[in-house]
């Protein structure tokens, strides 16, 4: 999307993959543009009365210090509830002050989205990237049927017409053909004598090069798709297209240029909206506003998931809101396709726990559409995806407009979602409802009647793979509370509420006291959606219980009357509950998952951590252990390990539950109480730690700085790959820290070799601890700061140490200076083996196997070469712990830990948690 916080160079997103002789994949990099600034107002004001409200706000200010930039375009001659405006000194107080004025809502700063082209490896691809060109409707069934009989295989390969295969020809043969909806396309344009469309109704550019034609190829694809009535077949090819072209030749856009188009779009009464464009960035408020705004005026937006598979935690915005339709791809093996990107949600990190993303799936592989200069071509991407469903919704209207059917945001997604075909061996997080079904969806809209839903629909918590990773691991009683953030979708209306607090039924009356349920939930549901969190857990008398609970979670949702129905409208919502609970396991048995301490993007510089990943150097999947640490969960699930997520601070669990806390690439600062409670956990309560560095070297970070000449403007990394300074001051009590060095390289460990991609060196380690040293790493930092290669032995790297030689009874600490081989998103090869043999000599006391005693190790003490914080890192920004209190950077007061007052018995009634925590709604701190 317009508003991914990141650097100019990355490419990390979602349009497509061009099948020629070579593959290309459109990717999207942004950044803020220096001194200007987006000023939102309360309410649509014309350009003077916007002007006079800058000026009464900055009245005590020169106007030789900021000025209104004039946009010219289409929407320029309506009201508008935004300025753009420029600001060339004293930034902060000129801001400071704008935001105080009443009929201000807010001042951001302007984005410059930049979109590149790299090659992709032709086997990221499903299926064959072989595409005859310029194939013709004449010769297209003959080739189909000759390919049929070559090899069924094929004919699953190549392109088709994706009309055809969603049976879009059904609804053609009943008289529908998208006659009368208005579709905007959001791309880079379409020619206007482009012999596939015949219902153009306008063009505009909203770019500052004064042409609406399409320079790349990509707009004419995507309109293609939705409404070409030749060779290629569209879905809806009497549907009304609306052009906005919001990219110039140069592939570059800007944050004001897509509210301006929005606004437009609004005003033009469109009823469905697509955009196959996103990016991580779910924080820029003012884009994030206009979208609920665009849902809010009955627009149906349908946005492309993203091209980030196979990786979880890579959801683009704005597909992953809640009031959009995000749509991954499947090939045409009905497969989930391995570029498609994966949920969960990180909104709500690391407070809450993610919504369901995608919402559907659909053809996304070598599909055809409409090529630049007339014939056809294939793409492949889920920019495809997004147009296939956005085509068949334009469709879908069309064929229930004259049966007065309710047509909004959450009732064409109720209709959609409910009526997909589940994809088996995928989960909820892979193919959202499933695959999108034309005809069914047809049926259901047919005949629909308002009302409010839940997605997921039910909560089985046995049911694999579909619920993964609920259905992974059981309940039991001490556990972290499980939690479900469902989202609510309100047919009725554009806002409504949840009228009173849920209520817990449970059918098995003998057990039903062993699960407690609490319950969050949005004050409003705007527009059209909401969210509901679930919180499950397991009561004293099931700590040695095995069996299921079922039960049922009941709740209404009352919409509020309008012009239309004077009434309000009320729909009960009713949820089957099933959980699994098993006894109590062992301590040994048990992992802690430090959650609270990994900041998750954005909006900062957060560098990746390999350094040799520089076309994509933004650490930006959550480092959850259901995003890019999902294949390290599924490993240790497979050795019993049963894994909790602490998404809290330290003082708020408790450590005679817990065998070890796992402390992976942080990047957060630690709170004081925070050190003194982890540190008497380890030595008086036996809790053993595992703590896995990553690369800090304060010139490093200063190198890999970059001036970017579009916005003029330098980015610096907040943090290394981890934030070591913080790390040593939490290690510090044990005796133990990391350097500001940074190797890589590759060591063995008995017959098995390790990846060490861009880590830390052990700098202290107390002398009864046990240091391994590698032979042969390289100076990864010299290689960045002065392209030397040079190579070191005896670089120490993983730590063992058992405190209890001197602190009798407490735990064990291992440390180890890299995570790359441990997180999907970054290795070549895993090393969980290595990690399971941390965990046998933390949790089971056990020796150091001869594999691992076969390399150096000896004491070690090197404070010379600690690491030393960035100076002006600004970390500051986006951390739970510190803030900024005049010139100095302060530590916060530590939050209180969340009393949750479960359901009462007798009342069978949820509560909410006390301590309400945000667990769903982007934008908003913990309260």
């Amino acid at each position: 999307m317009v508003v991914a916080f990141v650097i100019i160079f990355i490419t990390f997103i979602n349009l497509c993959h061009f099948s020629d002789n070579f593959i290309e994949e459109f990717g999207y990099s942004s950044s803020i543009v220096p001194n200007e600034f987006i000023v939102s107002f309360s309410g649509y004001h014309n350009g003077s009365q916007r002007n006079d409200i800058l000026l009464k706000a900055l009245q005590n200010f020169d106007l030789i210090l900021w000025k209104e930039l004039p946009r010219k375009n289409s929407a320029s001659q309506y009201q508008s509830d935004f300025s753009l405006i420029q600001i060339y000194s004293d930034v902060d107080r000129v801001v400071s002050t704008l935001k105080k004025h009443s009929l201000i809502k807010g001042v951001t700063e302007q984005r410059m989205v930049a979109r590149t082209l790299k090659n992709v490896n032709p086997n990221h691809l499903d299926t064959d990237s072989w595409v005859p060109r310029n194939l013709k409707k004449s010769n297209f069934d003959s080739f189909i049927e000759e390919s049929s009989v070559k090899s069924r295989k094929i004919l699953r390969a190549i392109p088709r017409q994706i009309s055809h295969v969603l049976q879009a020809n059904v609804l053609w043969g009943l008289g529908h053909r998208g006659k009368d909806v208005k579709v905007a396309v959001f791309d880079t344009g379409l020619p206007k004598s482009h012999p596939h469309f015949k219902n153009i109704k306008d063009r505009t550019d909203w770019t500052e090069e004064k042409t609406v034609n399409d320079e790349v190829g990509h707009g004419t694809f995507v309109a293609g798709v939705i409404a070409s009535d030749r060779e290629c077949y569209g879905f809806a090819p009497e549907a009304d297209l609306y052009i906005f072209r919001v990219f110039t030749n140069k592939q570059v856009s800007y944050t004001s240029w897509f509210l301006d188009a929005f606004n437009y779009a609004i005003l033009k009464n469109i009823d469905i909206l697509n955009l196959s464009i996103g990016g991580p960035d779910f924080m820029d408020k003012p884009f994030v506003d206009k979208v609920w705004e665009l849902t809010a005026n009955n627009v149906i937006m349908v946005s492309a998931i993203g091209n980030d598979g196979p990786l979880y935690g890579t959801l683009n915005n704005p597909a992953d809101q809640m009031d959009v339709i995000g749509v991954g791809g499947i090939n045409f093996d009905d497969k989930i396709a391995s570029f498609s990107s994966r949920g969960m949600t990180t909104h709500e990190l690391p407070y809450g726990y993610g919504r369901i993303k995608p919402d559907i799936v659909t053809y996304g592989a070598s599909v055809t559409g409409s090529n630049l200069k007339g014939g056809c071509r294939s793409l492949s991407g889920t920019s495809v995806a997004s147009p296939v469903v956005a085509g068949a919704l334009a469709l879908l209207l069309s064929s229930v407009a004259s049966k007065k059917v309710v047509t909004n945001p959450a009732s064409v997604k109720q209709a959609i979602i409910e009526s997909a075909t589940r994809i088996p061996d995928a989960n909820m997080f892979e193919q959202g409802h499933g695959k999108f079904d034309l005809i069914k969806a047809y049926k259901l809209l047919s005949k629909y009647k308002p009302y409010a839903s839940v997605i997921p629909k039910y909560l089985d918590l046995t049911e694999c793979p579909y619920m993964w990773p609920y259905c992974s691991q059981p309940l039991y009683y001490s556990g972290m509370p499980i939690l479900v953030n469902m989202t609510i979708l309100n047919g009725m209306g554009v806002t409504g509420r949840i009228k009173e607090m849920p209520i817990w039924e449970p059918l098995n009356e003998n057990h039903g006291n062993l699960l407690k349920i609490a319950f969050a939930y949005s004050d409003n549901l705007w527009p059209w959606s909401g969210y509901l969190a679930v919180y499950l857990s397991v009561s004293k008398e099931g700590e040695a219980w095995t069996g299921i609970v079922q039960g049922v979670i009941t709740l209404s949702v009352t919409s509020y009357a309008t012009l239309e129905n004077e009434e309000e409208q009320s729909s009960k919502i009713t949820i089957p509950v099933k959980v699994s609970i098993i006894p109590t396991p062992l301590k040994s048995k048990r992992i802690l998952w430090d959650q609270f301490h990994n900041l998750r993007y954005p909006s900062g510089y957060f560098p990746r951590d390999n350094l040799n990943m520089k076309m994509d150097p933004l650490d930006w999947n959550a480092d959850h252990i259901h995003t890019n640490y999902k294949d390290l969960y599924t490993y240790l699930r497979s050795k019993d390990y049963f894994i909790e997520v602490l998404g809290l601070p330290f003082t708020c669990f408790d450590a005679n539950d817990y065998g070890v806390l796992l402390v992976i690439d942080p990047e957060e600062e630690y709170f004081d109480e925070e050190i003194v409670k982890l540190t008497k956990d380890i030595f008086d309560n036996k809790l053993s730690v595992i703590v896995v560095g990553e690369w800090y070297n304060v010139k490093v970070m200063d190198k890999i700085q970059f001036y970017d000449e579009n916005t003029r403007q330098w980015w610096t990394p907040v943090t290394g790959g981890a934030n070591i300074p913080a790390l040593n001051e939490l290690m510090k009590p044990w005796g133990i820290s990391l350097t500001d060095q940074v190797y890589s390289g590759e060591f063995k460990v008995g017959t098995k070799t390790v990846i060490y991609a861009s880590g830390a060196t052990i700098g202290e380690f107390p002398k009864e601890g046990f240091v391994m040293r590698a032979n042969k790493l390289y100076d990864q930092a010299a290689e960045v700061l002065f392209g030397e290669i040079k190579a070191d032995s005896d670089v120490p790297i993983i730590g063992f140490y058992d405190p209890s030689q001197t602190h009798r009874g407490s735990g064990r600490i291992v440390v180890y200076g890299d995570s790359n081989c441990l997180d999907s998103a970054h290795m070549t090869t895993d090393c969980f083996w290595l990690l399971e043999e941390m965990l046998n000599y933390t949790i089971n006391g056990g020796e150091l196997t001869k594999f691992l005693t076969s390399m150096k190790s000896e004491p070690i003490s090197e404070p010379h070469m600690l690491t030393t914080r960035l100076q002006d890192n600004k970390l500051h920004l986006y951390s739970k712990v510190i803030e900024q209190v005049g010139d100095e950077i302060l530590k916060k007061p530590i939050p209180n830990c969340p009393s949750i007052k479960w359901n009462v018995p007798l009342s069978r009634k949820g509560f909410a948690p006390e301590y309400l925590l945000p667990v769903a709604v982007p934008m908003t701190a913990p309260t």
